[in-house]
């Protein structure tokens, strides 16, 4: 089917990136794929499969395309403090999804 062809799914990311909901798991799971689907709409991250979301490269494209993009990063780079940076440059209220110990920190508030 179409949404197992690779070449037909990158295409698809790099016009819509909310094109990767659409593609077959083993497709959600691959780098590069996911990586054309944030860069184009940082909010695809949650088409990624979970292991793509502790990526650090994918996770700092999505939030610098979407701020928002935050609550589907990983737990762990959620208090990563220049994935949180770029998401606050991009919309002040991914606050929300910022990890609590990073919610001292000034510069991010």
């Amino acid at each position: 089917a179409l949404k197992q062809d690779r070449e037909i799914v990158i295409e698809a990311v790099r016009q819509e990136g909310y094109a990767l909901r659409f593609a077959h798991e083993a497709l959600q799971q691959d780098r590069e794929i996911v990586l054309q689907a944030v860069r184009q709409n940082g909010l695809a991250l949650d088409y990624a499969a979970e292991a793509l979301r502790h990526d650090r490269e994918i996770a700092h494209e999505a939030v610098r395309k979407d701020g928002q993009a935050l609550k589907y990063v990983a737990k762990a780079l959620q208090q990563d403090r220049e994935i949180v940076l770029e998401a606050m440059r991009q919309r002040g209220y991914s606050l929300q999804f910022v990890d609590e110990a990073l919610k001292q920190d000034r510069e991010i508030v």
